[in-house]
């Protein structure tokens, strides 16, 4: 098995559309691998697949080693950027030894996985007992596979779960987390007669994971966007007529705007607060987000309908009041966080309804659920409806791992150091296969992957190389 096979395999993988919940094409895909070279494979009712092969002579003996990733990817573009997720190939380069995707999400997450099991499925002389290789459905929306997952789907004792991104670490623990969701119900009203609109906003934020990267310090377009929107509201008599900021639940957002109705007296006014919210933000944000833009247009057509008063300032005061970020480290393990939210985005929805998405997260259960009731206090305040959804289990780290020690020991023979092994703060799916199959020993690796969930995710071409490595070691070495 070759990093170069792995690679052919994940650009095929590029041209198959995979946004969560649009899994179908990857699915049959894979099961035409696996027809294709009479391999065993089932497929359940959650669209999970799993492709089997035996044991190689003489390893009859081995454990059964499961391999898993997760087929559906987030899809994020930048604006302005002509892309269809549902059947437009995704465009990679080759820069500086990174392979990236600079409009598009890239889909390494965990598009790399895939092919590296896809790799092994097809490697003739690796050494191995019998392997299960997992592809799990909707990670990255609620892990909605590995909730579906059967207790009888699999068999084997040891997983690798190959959906991490830096190369030289191996992670034994990750953080739970739950979807805090918030609707505003507005009355329709009419624009006031004499006002001009105009929209009003952020761009060019770099995003990125809402685990791996929220303590990075980087901004929030939708919490900018609040903060815009509070002061403007403070110093003009303006009307909500639209709003939009964020994507996906799991991504920081980059981009919102806000397109309200004004005096025309007070658009210049308007305009200067734009232009002093962005210095400030360029400057608070200089290291991280230097790219930073803002939105201007004038002169809009008048809508048919705004946001009553009263449910645009409660709206306005809320998502510049409620918590994102880092919310806790962790006591235990130094530079560890333990609980943050995310703010991921407020949309508007028919039946005049205004929808914000958020996240928490913790390794923690209970401070995951009190930042999960932090948030919903934030909002019902200001008269939202909030419910919870997906939430999901963390996983406990153990030190006593035998796969762990296996990945130490392959890791220093391979390149002479030793690797780090930590927790990580995004969500995995083995705490969830923990729930299933307690007597599991897992662990999780992969290559190195920067700017995850937003465009411009790119691939560490010569840490694939050492991941590639490692997992063929990791495999010959379970027995």
């Amino acid at each position: 098995m070759t990093s170069e096979q792995v690679l052919s395999h994940f650009r095929e993988i590029l041209t198959i559309p995979r946004e969560s919940g649009h899994e179908e094409h990857i699915i049959a895909w894979l099961q035409k691998f696996a027809a294709d070279r009479h391999l065993d494979c089932k497929t359940d009712e959650a669209g999970n697949v799993l492709i089997t092969i035996p044991a190689t002579p003489g390893r009859e003996n081995s454990p059964t080693v499961i391999l898993q990733s997760h087929s559906d990817m987030v899809c994020e573009k930048n604006s302005g950027v002509e892309h269809d997720f549902s059947k437009d190939p995704i465009k990679a380069v080759v820069e500086n030894g990174w392979l990236i995707a600079k409009d598009t999400t890239l889909g390494a997450d965990c598009g790399i996985g895939i092919a590296a099991q896809l790799a092994v499925l097809e490697d003739k002389d690796l050494p191995h007992g019998k392997i299960e290789c997992l592809f799990t459905t909707s990670e990255e929306t609620g892990l909605d596979g590995a909730f579906a997952l059967k207790g009888d789907f699999l068999t084997g004792s040891i997983l690798l779960n190959l959906d991490s991104e830096d190369e030289g670490e191996l992670f034994i623990g990750c953080a739970g987390g739950i979807d805090t969701t918030a609707r505003f119900r507005y009355t329709p009203v009419p624009v006031p007669v004499g006002k001009v609109c105009v929209k009003a906003g952020f761009c060019g934020g770099v995003g990125g994971h809402s685990g791996d990267d929220i303590d990075k310090g980087r901004s929030n377009a939708v919490q900018s966007l609040a903060r815009l929107l509070y002061r403007i509201w403070n110093e003009t008599s303006a009307t909500l007529c639209h709003i939009d900021g964020g994507n996906k639940r799991n991504a920081i957002a980059r981009e919102a705007s806000a397109v309200i109705a004004v005096n025309p007296s007070d658009t210049a006014k308007v305009k200067g607060i734009l232009d002093e919210t962005l210095a400030e933000l360029r400057d608070e944000y200089a290291i991280t987000d230097p790219d930073i833009a803002a939105v201007w247009e004038e002169n809009l057509e008048i809508p048919a309908t705004a946001v009553d008063d009263k449910t645009a300032f409660n709206l306005i005061c809320a998502l510049h009041a409620v918590p994102h970020g880092v919310m806790a480290m962790s006591a235990e393990v130094k530079g560890l966080v333990e609980t943050s939210s995310n703010l991921a985005s407020v949309k508007m929805q028919e039946d005049n309804v205004i929808r914000i998405g958020t996240s928490q997260r913790s390794s923690t259960n209970s401070a995951r659920r009190n930042a999960a009731m932090r948030i919903e206090a934030a909002f019902k305040v200001a008269g939202a409806e909030v419910t919870h959804e997906s939430e999901y289990p963390g996983w406990k780290p153990s030190l006593k791992s035998h796969i762990l020690e296996v990945c130490k020991s392959s890791y220093k023979k391979l390149f002479g150091n030793d690797p780090v092994v930590r927790a990580i703060h995004a969500g995995l799916e083995c705490g969830l296969f923990l729930d299933k199959y307690p007597h599991l020993d897992m662990i999780s690796f992969g290559p190195t992957l920067r700017g995850v969930h937003a465009p411009g995710e790119r691939l560490d071409l010569a840490s694939l190389d050492k991941f590639v490595l490692l997992l063929e070691d990791v495999i010959k070495e379970c027995k």
